[in-house]
């Protein structure tokens, strides 16, 4: 167990505080529960660097951390799903979701024909995960129908387009894999 390790840990942990704090009838709550997700998002960019510049990456910690990621930003997903209740939020959350699922899978896939650098994360999946991190804040923190939270909207939207390319761009690289295994 080192720092990186323990730091995704932390964000499994927070993923039940998370949902504590939203439903909680108080009216900091929601900027609580906002700053939680934030933190949790820091450790996301924290846990990989220091494994990098400390080399400690390990099989359990390459395994655990886009685990982790992706529960958190699913769970918060829901949750917001809940708290809009329109399907002008729930569309982009189900292409994100969805994404996470098709390309868990597929990584999974390609791992096992020994092809697992073919869809190794890119500047875009990247990028998408940095703007579905700002949405996911700016949406927690301000009540819906808010400016901000309007923006937060708009950037989720982004980050569901750049879901989709991503998708694309992975099973675009593995297809030539894919279509000999059929």
């Amino acid at each position: 167990m080192n720092i990186p390790n323990i730091l995704t840990l932390a964000r499994i942990v927070f993923i039940p505080l998370l949902v504590v704090l939203f439903y909680l009838p108080v009216s900091w709550s929601m900027p609580v529960a906002a700053g939680l997700f934030a933190l949790a998002s820091v450790t996301d960019w924290l846990d990989g660097y220091l494994a990098r510049r400390w080399d400690q990456s390990t099989p359990f910690g390459a395994f655990l951390d886009p685990v982790a990621d992706k529960l958190m930003v699913a769970v918060a997903l829901a949750l917001l799903i809940e708290r809009y209740d329109a399907s002008w939020l729930t569309l982009p959350a189900l292409v994100i979701i969805g994404r996470e699922i098709v390309i868990s899978a597929l990584r999974e896939w390609m791992a096992e024909m020994g092809k697992r650098g073919t869809v190794a994360v890119s500047w875009i999946g990247k990028f998408k995960t940095s703007l579905q991190m700002i949405a996911l804040l700016l949406l927690l923190a301000f009540a819906p129908g808010t400016p901000i939270a309007m923006l937060g909207v708009a950037t989720l939207y982004v980050a569901a387009l750049l879901t989709l390319w991503s998708m694309i761009d992975y099973l675009r690289a593995a297809w030539p894999h894919l279509s000999r295994s059929m």
